[in-house]
């Protein structure tokens, strides 16, 4: 019992004083402006996010800043991750660098392993640990102290470089006068590296010869597939259209299939109506150009032109799917299916040389030159007059 009482006594005595020893822990700091200029020192972590952000106080633990502009130039004792569309670190990160962005530039030193993301990538400094680039255009000014693994374009490489260097590049790789690589260089490229004769490298080159065009008879085959393609989606967007039109407005493509069925000469001039139109309409608009109260009026009618253009390719199929049911099916109405299949068939007929092309093209003239008469038809109609009967 009195040693329990004596043991009680010396833990209170003692509590205190490990209360009192423990350290701190230093709390983050969040920052987050429009426009954010740092420059109080952070004793932990610090988080910062802005459209522009500037840190220039020292951090003692890591720092994350997030922004459109990012410019680190204070000491971070620990890691830092800079995202930005801009990213410059001006001064030393004693842990890891992360830096991603549209234009990356490390001007100091970095005491554990870089990473830079980046269109345009500049590293002025000296990371201790491994490095790794990915970007277009890549600059390494001052070499590395551990091994470097570099994606990109074209790159260059100047200073110490402790182990060795990985790169597979697309465009040209160029050694630097006086750079010194005490691994290997092992890179892949298209054409074979601008290494100066001052440079030095124990570990050796390895060079392996990639390109990355594809040869002749395979950029056939991809342009016969990508002509292959283009013609199946142009199909399938005009038998969509074709279908939409004609099923969401069956009145207006009934009333351009019933004007088939006129006079001859009609017909004629309803397709001579079109190709007036077609040819027509963009002289007006040059002409609209050159006054200065007519840009305005010549945009519109450019568009208005341009939709009416393709409207009368779209109603020509739908011309043909419904000239074939009124005489085969003996139906009067115009339904979708009827506007799909005539611009299948519509299509399929221009694939037959000369020939079909000009079939297609009298049958949009003629299209262009029902649409603009139904057109004028409705925006100066007549009003009915009707007298009332006593």
């Amino acid at each position: 019992m009195r040693l329990a009482l004596i043991s009680a006594f010396v833990f209170s005595l003692a509590a205190p004083v490990f209360v009192f020893a423990a350290p701190a822990v230093p709390a983050a700091s969040f920052l987050a402006a429009r426009s954010l200029a740092v420059a109080s020192s952070s004793q932990g972590n610090a988080y910062a996010a802005g459209a522009s952000v500037i840190f220039t106080a020292p951090v003692a633990g890591d720092l994350s800043i997030l922004g459109g502009s990012v410019i680190s130039a204070s000491p971070v004792t620990g890691d830092a991750l800079l995202f930005g569309g801009s990213v410059n670190s001006k001064s030393a990160v004693g842990g890891d660098l992360r830096a991603f962005g549209g234009s990356v530039s490390v001007e100091g030193s970095v005491g554990g392993d870089l990473v830079a993301v980046g269109y345009s990538v500049r590293d002025a400094g000296r990371a201790r640990g491994s490095v790794l680039i990915v970007g277009a255009n890549v600059l390494l000014e001052n070499g590395a102290g551990g091994s470097v693994t570099i994606y990109a374009n074209n790159i260059v490489l100047a200073g110490n470089f402790s182990g060795n260097v990985d790169i597979v590049a697309t465009g040209h790789v160029t050694v630097a006068a006086s750079t010194t690589i005490l691994g290997a260089l092992a890179y892949q490229a298209p054409e074979d590296a601008d290494i100066a004769q001052s440079a030095r490298i124990t570990g050796g080159v390895t060079y392996t010869n990639v390109s990355y065009l594809p040869s002749p008879s395979a950029s056939r085959a991809l342009e016969i597939v990508g002509i292959g393609l283009f013609l199946v989606v142009r199909l399938l967007g005009a038998l969509v259209l074709a279908g939409l039109l004609a099923g969401l407005f069956p009145g207006l493509a009934k009333a351009v299939a019933d004007m088939t069925y006129s006079r001859p000469g009609k017909i004629l001039l309803t397709t001579l109506l079109g190709f007036a139109v077609f040819v027509a309409t963009p002289i007006l608009c040059l002409l609209l150009l050159l006054t200065f109260v007519g840009i305005g009026l010549s945009l519109l009618l450019f568009i208005a032109y341009a939709l009416l253009v393709l409207l009368s390719f779209i109603y020509a199929g739908i011309l043909v799917g419904g000239m074939l049911v009124s005489r085969f099916s003996k139906r009067e109405s115009v339904l979708w299916r009827d506007g799909v299949l005539g611009m299948l068939i519509l299509t399929l007929i221009t694939l037959v040389p000369v020939v079909g092309p000009l079939i297609a093209l009298l049958l949009a003239l003629f299209s262009a030159g029902a649409l603009s008469l139904l057109f004028f038809r409705y925006a100066f109609r007549e009003e009915e007059i009707t007298e009332e009967v006593p």
